[in-house]
């Protein structure tokens, strides 16, 4: 069954003659339990790609579908979006996006709240993510007191602990070394046949997407 679809998807930024077409005509069908990998260098339309379809980014024109709703159709659609990234989403930023204030344990922990996963049994889900991410003797640190790669495992902990439907990742394992890179992919592999979940990630490098079921490449904002 299909959990995303994207049909003649495009972005323009700008205008004039400073117009940058960064996404043409993309179109794409994604099932549940299924890992789609987009390679390609910095400028290509990946990251363009990924925020669309997580509602980010609007569109200049196309049409996305997530889990049988359309959200986008030449324009936003009355679909509550941040209610639907929220319950059925896990987007792992390549900026780790984590809130300052709260505490790497927190940070984790707010996602399961939001969706009425409070007290120990959020604890125990968020704790249970940190310790196989290698990074829960970090959990009542602070982001700043935490190095990058250490706050990338935070923000890919933090993606995962709804159990989502939808999984969108860019390059999520940038700041990782091989082996540590490795293991995030090995469990985004081991969610998408668990759960059922469709796994979407961009990144430039073809080492981590061994055992993807389809890799597209993109250049100048079309898929190849």
């Amino acid at each position: 069954m299909e959990v995303v679809r994207i049909e003649n998807l495009s972005k323009v930024y700008g205008k004039g003659d400073a117009q940058t077409l960064a996404l043409t005509d993309a179109t794409l069908s994604v099932e549940r339990g299924e890992l789609v990998a987009f390679l390609g260098p910095s400028g290509s339309g990946k990251t363009t790609l990924l925020t669309a379809i997580c509602c980010i980014n609007e569109p200049t024109s196309g049409r996305i579908e997530l889990d049988g709703d359309c959200v986008f159709d030449n324009g936003w659609t009355d679909v509550d979006v941040r209610a639907l990234r929220r319950s059925k989403m896990g987007v792992i930023f390549q900026s780790y996006n984590l809130i300052p204030f709260l505490n790497v344990l927190e940070n984790v922990e707010l996602i399961l709240d939001l969706n009425g996963i409070e007290g120990d049994e959020a604890r125990r889900r968020a704790l249970d993510l940190l310790t196989y991410l290698e990074i829960a003797h970090r959990a009542h640190h602070y982001p700043g007191e935490i190095s990058g790669g250490e706050q990338q495992r935070v923000a890919i902990a933090r993606a995962l602990a709804n159990e989502p439907k939808v999984i969108l990742a860019d390059e999520p394992t940038a700041a990782l070394d091989t082996e540590r890179g490795k293991m995030v992919m090995t469990l985004l592999r081991k969610l998408s046949r668990e759960n059922n979940a469709a796994v979407i990630v961009v990144t430039h490098d073809v080492r981590m997407v061994e055992g993807f079921d389809r890799v597209y490449r993109m250049a100048d904002g079309r898929i190849q």
